[in-house]
């Protein structure tokens, strides 16, 4: 499950995660794209969960959201950023954590923080795969 941003220009990753709505729903369709597996339980039936795009076990009422065990689980940035420092620093990944910082107007170690998890699932992988840095799925 990889994040594939090769052949989008600026323009078309703008439109394609303009808020966190769409973010949201590009995670979801990625994550559970082979079907929902409670990670709990292993039940397969869901229900919608009380935040947007989170599933609910029908088993165990367990409800995990679409960032769960992703790599922008406890992100402290807000999604739509967090998706386009992705988008930065895959294009140019020597941009320092300062320029991020400052393009996006936040602290600078949360920008080194997360760059850090981006760069680290790219040297593990070879790619970067959205849900390989947090458990994998089984």
């Amino acid at each position: 499950m990889s994040f594939v941003i090769k052949d989008l220009d600026i323009s078309q990753f703008n439109d394609k995660f303009a808020d966190n709505d769409k973010c949201l729903k590009y995670l979801s369709d990625l994550k559970w794209s082979e079907g929902f597996k409670c990670r709990k339980c292993g039940h397969t039936n869901f229900c919608k969960g009380k935040s947007n795009y989170s599933r609910r076990c029908t088993k165990c009422k367990s409800e995990e959201s679409a960032t769960a065990h992703t790599i922008f689980h406890r992100c402290k940035i807000d999604l739509v950023e967090a998706f386009k420092i992705i988008f930065n620093v895959c294009k140019e990944p020597d941009i320092s954590t300062y320029e991020l910082a400052k393009k996006f107007e936040t602290r600078q170690m949360t920008c080194w923080k997360f760059k850090k998890k981006i760069i680290d699932c790219i040297e593990q992988e070879g790619e970067l795969k959205l849900f390989s840095f947090q458990e994998r799925q089984e």
